[in-house]
Formats: structure tokens, C-alpha cells, sequence
């Protein structure tokens, strides 16, 4: 069908109009609320208490989902909510990074509030159309788009019966359904969500975010990824949501002070040009770059995270991504963003698969994916993992939770928990590239043992349990979530810091909360219980600050001024993180300071973490990790640095390995570094202002001013 024919099987639901509203500062000072169990569509006040205390991003989507549920609503419930908030500071086009969307719902594998943050257009339009954030409730009863069009004023929910799922496609059909003209200035006002085939058969489901590429002349997509997010969009029945913006002004933020963020922006450029090159390489390689670095130290998540390195890495070099990216393109995922990391790979040929001989652009792999569905699943083979991304993306899949979920199956494959039989004849070993095709194409059809990994880590322990009897214990040792989230891909081992930095989580186990490998491991600057505590305050508060603002992490610490290594502290990047207070302030005409900075995040993360206690969870068991995370599970493991490990063991916990056995010694160094980490755990909650159960403390909460009733009543009952 052409997309009038496509468009002309639409059937009107709803459509408001609604008063335009220009952004003041940063805000609008209102959200959008959408109920598709009645089709009402309403704009709501942000109260002052509200931005006050929650800032926007991912703190007003906190705060929205609270309001919008109870303690017992499930993720599947028509009172779940999706909101997508992008933050006061998100639109700006003179600093790099500026283009980011939180997005927060109860999570299908987690059943605690997930958080993911995620590019593209769709944040930016939202607001110049008039919104601080999007709230999506109920569930319609077929197949809906939502269309926010900024241009004229409009709200409208329509049933789309003919359109495809799949988001490369669908991305396609809509920017051109609601574009002007086909012309690609018009074409780039418009932003599409939407999930795809797998999202309605797996666990794992994520969005994607579209922005339309002039120069390639394609939609180009980013992914709010984790914690199943797109799971709850197809359940509720919404194909997609599309938002139309007139443009895109010097200032659409109507901000405090352009100057001085212009003149941030004009400083941070001059980084990227000069040093970028001789630093990450992000112009060239995006995240991809780390591949080598981490295999290099170890780190490098290799056969369900067994092992940190592999013979066969530099097939995932940073140097081969460097001939498999298209270079000179403009690769931001927001206009402005001189950091240009959103590679891609142009007219690469399927080889599996419904698109199978089609030529499609693959936006990433980045450096999660390329380590996840590449030699955290023993594919050491660049376009096998190209094409898994791209699969993943257009299903609507997180490759994050893909390649560990996937991993774990093939490692319970290889230990004769799961078998052909089970599988229906996939050989899941590690590196049997024709079945992780297959499983990743079952999922999309929901069919096979694609739905039952579709489950996730937790739901596949659960059930090889009840159906297969395989042993638990072993499973919880080698399956690699906390909460109930997929790991991301760092192999924690050797770095204490960065297991507390994955499994004392908020959400559950992503690098995006803390990563302090480095630091930790490599680099040593934080060597006792105190110092970790105070990193593992530090950090995850910083980088929720992102969050709030409707920024990328990556313009932070992914170039580094040249003198940053002769500060005081150089993981902070200071000169950046002074660029950030400087650039909030110019927005919002606000004074704040680096102090005030951490206060506004610890106010949001420790209402998250009253959220989750509110829903029965966020209490010292659920920061418990896969021993695995911390040291080595099975002889075979140890073996693969027994020389490593007995040094260790001699160093570190007194004890002298020889004439033991590779069992005995496995045993030993479990029981130390399991005392560790309760330890640690110890340390992180009394600097975080947490009882030794992992509650908030009043008297901290009043402190840092998020003592409000409703959170006092739900921590009250667990002092």
C-alpha cells in the first residue's frame, strides 16, 4: 500500500486542540496526559512543588508514575504508565549532547520502576509543541497512533490497522505520513516512537526514537532500551506516537543567559576537534571504540561474562568498526551535537531473516551491543553482530538484555541444563551464529524457544527450574541480572566498586548509574570502603543529574579537557561539570552550584528508591548480585587465571593456595569476596544516608528536602 492508502484505514478516536504555549526557561509548565481506555486527552499544571523537587526528566516521570499507581499495580495493569520527559535543559543546540528523553514505566522483568534514556528528536519536539512531559495510560482496544502535532495545536489518537510493526519501516511510513511535502526539511520536523514484533512476545521489548537524516534521506532510530518499556507500549496496544514540530528556532527554550551557553559550547567544540582524534575517537567510532580497550584490561564480557578477554577479540576491534561505519557523516542523534557518536553502517545486505537480500542502514553497534550479542555469545564476527543489531532494533529488542539473556541460555546449553529438545533443535553454544539468528527471529514471531528466552534471565531461571529441574543455585550464580535486569557488558571480577555500582542499582544492573572500573580497578584511587563509598555517592548522583536535565553522559567524560588529568579530581572532569552548572543556570536563570547539583539528584534517587520499597522491594536482598559479578563460579573459570586468582588469594586474604584444590580454592576466595561486598554494601548505605537495610533514613530525607508526607508514610514503616 502507498501512504494514502495506508493513511485512508485510519479511524478517529479522538483529536483535541489544544492553546499553544512557548517554552519559558526551559518549561512549559505542563504535561500531556493521554488515556487510552477512554480516549481522553488532557493537559495538565506542573505543580511548583513539583518542579521544585523533581526537576523534570526522569524525575517528573518518578513523581507522574507514583500519582498514577498503587503499590500492587502490574506492569500489565491498564493504570501502568509510560512517561517520557526530556528536562529543562533538552532542546538547546548550542552544547553538545542536548537532545536526550527519560523514560519510565513498571517494568515486565523488573516490576520496579525502570528508567531509560534514550536520543533523537522526540523529547526536543515534545516540549517546542508545548510539553514538559507525555503520560500514556490505559490500552486501546486495537491497534493506535497517537499524533502530536505542534504545528497546528493538535492532539489526535487514531486506530492504524494497516501499517507495518516494524520500526525501520514504520518509522519510514509515518515521517512521510506526516510530513508536508517529501522534501527532507519537512521531513526532519517529524519524531516517531515506536517498538516492534518482538515487544509483543518478549519481556525485553524497547522503543524506538526516530530522526530523519537529511543527508542520508532515512530515519535514522535511537533506543530507550531497558527494562521492557516497549513491552508496555504494545500491550497497551500503541503502534506508535508521532510528534510534529514547526522547526527548530535559535532558541526554543526562550532560555535565561544564551551567551554564556553559547560560549560553553563554542569551548567544548574546540575539544572535539583538537583532541577527540588523540582521545576516544568518537567521531570515527563512537562507544564501538571500547572493544579493545576492555579486552585489553580484561573486561570484556566473553561467554556469559566467564571470562574478560578472548583470542579472537580484534575481530570487534575498534579499528574494523572504524571500515564498517559510514565516515565524514553528520552522526548526531540531536542538532548541535558536535560530539557525532550515533555511527552507522549504510547498505548492509541482510543475510537472515523476513529482510533477508534487503539493503538497510543499521544505526550502531555500539559498544554494549557489540559486546553483547558479539563475545559475551562467543560471535566474533562484525557483520553476525550488525545484523543482530539491526534485528534487535527493528523488533523492538534491547540488545543489552539480548546477549546476556542469550548468553546464559547457550552457557545452560553447554552444561546439559537445556538441550535440542528443549530448544526445538537449536544448538545454543556459544558461537553458533545460525542459531542466535534463529532465536532472535522466534522471538519476533513468538514462536519456539524464542518465547520462552524472551522471558529474560530471571523468568528462564524460573522456569528450567519448574520444567527441566535444573539447579537454581547454580543458575543464580552464572545468571547475570540483579532485580531482574540483564547486566550490561563490563566484567566487575576485579572491581568491588563497580559491583556495587551495577547491584545497588536503583533499576537494576546498567553502566549508566555508575562505571568505575577504572578508577577502581585499574587506576586504584579509591582503594578503601570509605573511598568506594564516597564514589558510589558521587557518581550515580552526577549521573542522575543527566537524567533530569534531558542530557547525554557522554560529552561529560568521552573527551577530556588537556589539563584535566593535573585537577584536583580528575574523574570528575571539573571543567565540565562546571560547564553544566554554568549551562543549567543560563537556561533556567537559576544559581545553583556543583553542592546543588548533587542535591537535586539525591532528592530523585532516593524517591526512586522509596518507589521501589513502596512496591515491596528496595531493601538491602534486592542489591544481592550473581556471584559471578563478583569472582569465579565454576574450576574452569578459575582455571583461566588460576596464576592470577592464587596470587590473590596469597595477597589479599592470607591464605596460601598450594596443595589445594582448584575446588577448595574456588571455595576460598568465594567466601572472601562475598564478605567483601557485604561490606561494601555497609559502607555505600551509611554514606548514602541509608539504614543497614537500605532504607532511607528520615532525618536524611528531611535533609536533603525530600521529606515529603507520602514518602515519609511508606519509609516510616521500615526505620
Amino acid at each position: 500500500m502507498n501512504i494514502s492508502e495506508l493513511k485512508s484505514k485510519h479511524k478517529p478516536l479522538k483529536q483535541m486542540t489544544y492553546e499553544p504555549k512557548e517554552l519559558y526557561r526551559g518549561y512549559t509548565d505542563r504535561t500531556l496526559y493521554i488515556n487510552l481506555d477512554t480516549n481522553d486527552v488532557m493537559i495538565k499544571p506542573v505543580p511548583a512543588r513539583m518542579k521544585e523537587k523533581f526537576i523534570g526528566g526522569k524525575g517528573y516521570g518518578l513523581r507522574l508514575l507514583w500519582d498514577a499507581t498503587k503499590p500492587e499495580t502490574k506492569w500489565n495493569d491498564n493504570e501502568n504508565e509510560i512517561v517520557i520527559s526530556p528536562g529543562p535543559i533538552c532542546g538547546i543546540t548550542q552544547y553538545a549532547g542536548a537532545g536526550k528523553s527519560l523514560v519510565v514505566a513498571i517494568s515486565p522483568i523488573t516490576d520496579i520502576v525502570i528508567d531509560s534514556n534514550v536520543g533523537g528528536f522526540f523529547g526536543p519536539f515534545l516540549k517546542f509543541s508545548g510539553f514538559d512531559a507525555l503520560e500514556l495510560q490505559g490500552k486501546a482496544k486495537n491497534d493506535v497512533i497517537i499524533v502530536i502535532d505542534g504545528t497546528k495545536n493538535t492532539v489526535s489518537i487514531e486506530e492504524a490497522p494497516a501499517e507495518e510493526i516494524d520500526s525501520h519501516i514504520l518509522a519510514e511510513q509515518l515521517t512521510e505520513m506526516y510530513s508536508d511535502s517529501t522534501d527532507p526539511r519537512d521531513m526532519k520536523n517529524i519524531s516517531v516512537i515506536s517498538a516492534g514484533h518482538a515487544a509483543d512476545h518478549t519481556m525485553i521489548g524497547m522503543l524506538n526514537f526516530s530522526w530523519f537524516d537529511i543527508k542520508r534521506k532515512k530515519c535514522r532510530l535511537k533506543q530507550a532500551g531497558r527494562g521492557g518499556i516497549g513491552t508496555v507500549f504494545r500491550n497497551k496496544k500503541i503502534k506508535a506516537v508521532v510528534v510534529k514540530s514547526a522547526g527548530v528556532t535559535q532558541d526554543p527554550n526562550h532560555v535565561a543567559n544564551m551567551e554564556a551557553i553559547k560560549e560553553r559550547g563554542a569551548r567544548f567544540a574546540r575539544e572535539m576537534k583538537e583532541l577527540d582524534p588523540h582521545q576516544c575517537r568518537m567521531k570515527q567510532e563512537g562507544t564501538a571504540h571500547l572493544v579493545n580497550i576492555m579486552n585489553d584490561y580484561n573486561l570484556l564480557p566473553t561467554h556469559n561474562f566467564k571470562f574478560g578477554s578472548h583470542k579472537n577479540a580484534d575481530a570487534l576491534h575498534s579499528r574494523v568498526w572504524n571500515k564498517k561505519f559510514t565516515q565524514g557523516m553528520n552522526d548526531g542523534c540531536w542538532i548541535g551535537c558536535t560530539m557525532n557518536c550515533a555511527k552507522a553502517v549504510d547498505n548492509f545486505v541482510l543475510k537472515s531473516g523476513p529482510y533477508k537480500g534487503q539493503s538497510v542502514i543499521v544505526d550502531g553497534p555500539e559498544y554494549e551491543t557489540a559486546a553483547g550479542v558479539g563475545s559475551n555469545m562467543g560471535i566474533f564476527d562484525a557483520d553476525t553482530v550488525i545484523e543482530l543489531n539491526f534485528y534487535c532494533d527493528t523488533y523492538g529488542i534491547d540488545t543489552i538484555s539480548f546477549g546476556t539473556m542469550t548468553a546464559f541460555a547457550m552457557e545452560c546449553f553447554e552444561n546439559g541444563i537445556i538441550t535440542k529438545e528443549h530448544t526445538g533443535g537449536l544448538e545454543l553454544k556459544f558461537g553458533n551464529i545460525e542459531s542466535a539468528l534463529e532465536l532472535i527471529h522466534q522471538m519476533a514471531r513468538g514462536e519456539g524457544f524464542g518465547k520462552i528466552a524472551g522471558l529474560g534471565v530471571r523468568g528462564m531461571k524460573k522456569y528450567f527450574a519448574e520444567h527441566y529441574g535444573a539447579d537454581m543455585n547454580f543458575m543464580n550464580d552464572i545468571g547475570m541480572e540483579n532485580k531482574g535486569l540483564e547486566y550490561s557488558q563490563y566484567v566487575s571480577k576485579e572491581s568491588l566498586a563497580q559491583q556495587g555500582g551495577y547491584a545497588m542499582t536503583n533499576k537494576g544492573p546498567q553502566h549508566d548509574e555508575a562505571w568505575l572500573i577504572f578508577m577502581d580497578m585499574v587506576n586504584n584511587h579509591i582503594p578503601t570502603f570509605e573511598n568506594k563509598a564516597e564514589a558510589l555517592h558521587y557518581f550515580p548522583m552526577f549521573r542522575t543529574w543527566f537524567g533530569l536535565m534531558g542530557l547525554c553522559k557522554l560529552p561529560w567524560n568521552d573527551v577530556e579537557p588537556e589539563n584535566n588529568a593535573q585537577t584536583d579530581e580528575p574523574a570528575k572532569v571539573p571543567e565540565h561539570v562546571d560547564n553544566y552548572v554554568a549551562i543549567y543556570n543560563a537556561v533556567t536563570g537559576s544559581n545553583i552550584d556543583k553542592h546543588e547539583m548533587i542535591r537535586q539528584s539525591e532528592r530523585v534517587y532516593n524517591f526512586q528508591r522509596t518507589f521501589n520499597i513502596r512496591r515491596g522491594y528496595g531493601l538491602r536482598k534486592h542489591d544481592a548480585q550473581p556471584y559471578r559479578a563478583a569472582g569465579p563460579v565454576t574450576v574452569e573459570e578459575y582455571k583461566s587465571l588460576e596464576e592470577f586468582y592464587d596470587k590473590k588469594m596469597k595477597e589479599d586474604i592470607g591464605v596460601d593456595p598450594a596443595g589445594k584444590s582448584v575446588e577448595e580454592k574456588v571455595a576460598i576466595t568465594r567466601k572472601y569476596r562475598e564478605n567483601r561486598y557485604e561490606q561494601l554494601l555497609d559502607a555505600v548505605y551509611e554514606r548514602r544516608g541509608w539504614t543497614k537495610n537500605g532504607v532511607p533514613k528520615i532525618d536524611y530525607m528531611k535533609k536533603i528536602g525530600m521529606d515529603l508526607p507520602e514518602v515519609i508514610e511508606v519509609l516510616s514503616k521500615h526505620q
